[in-house]
């Protein structure tokens, strides 16, 4: 059973959202380049250092979900149900995560972003250390019994699904149409290691 977070750490999170979202508002008003780190900090009436305490670098104000779309990845391999097939429990996922990330009015963060160099860099980033985070939960589930590259090579596929699907003009039916492609490496990959 998970406890609910104590009132020192709903505070944290409070402050965390409240820079965020003050980044996103003052980056889309004027421009990501336009903004810098002490104004973000003083429109949301914090300390720089504070700010720092919760985000590593002017690009992470962005990405400030990042964190938690890894761990939801992660989860989707280890936590799923006993004898629950691995590709299904991942589609499920990023199915969830696209659906988030194309919501209404996330138009002009994803414009945003796909001008700004120094995102696209850090987005690029960010997708490679989560295919790496996932790779290793797959490698490491004793029931997969996968080699490290099929693992990885999984992981790139999907980590890549949900960027296409992203950009796709239906996502919902790239996703599936990529999870078919992801399914059939899975299978390939199953029969070269006589894993499950």
């Amino acid at each position: 059973m998970n406890t609910p977070p104590g009132r020192r750490e709903r505070k944290k999170a409070a402050t965390r959202q409240k820079i965020a979202d003050t980044a996103l508002r003052l980056f889309l008003e004027r421009g990501y380049d336009a903004v810098g780190i002490r104004e973000v900090a003083a429109e949301a009436d914090v300390a720089g250092t504070t700010l720092f305490s919760h985000f590593a670098s002017k690009e992470a104000l962005v990405f400030e979900q990042d964190e938690g779309f890894e761990q939801r990845l992660t989860q989707a391999v280890t936590a799923r149900a006993p004898h629950e097939p691995l590709i299904p429990a991942l589609r499920r996922e990023i199915q969830a995560l696209v659906q988030h990330c194309t919501a209404d009015g996330v138009g002009p963060i994803w414009r945003m972003i796909d001008e700004t160099p120094a995102l696209r860099k850090y987005e690029e980033s960010m997708r490679l250390r989560h295919a790496e985070t996932l790779a290793t939960a797959i490698a490491a589930d004793p029931g997969l019994s996968q080699t490290d590259t099929v693992s990885r090579t999984i992981a790139r596929f999907v980590i890549d699904a949900y960027s296409l699907a992203r950009e796709a003009a239906d996502p919902e039916a790239a996703v599936h149409e990529i999870f078919r492609m992801i399914e059939a490496a899975w299978e390939a990959g199953c029969g070269s290691t006589g894993g499950r």
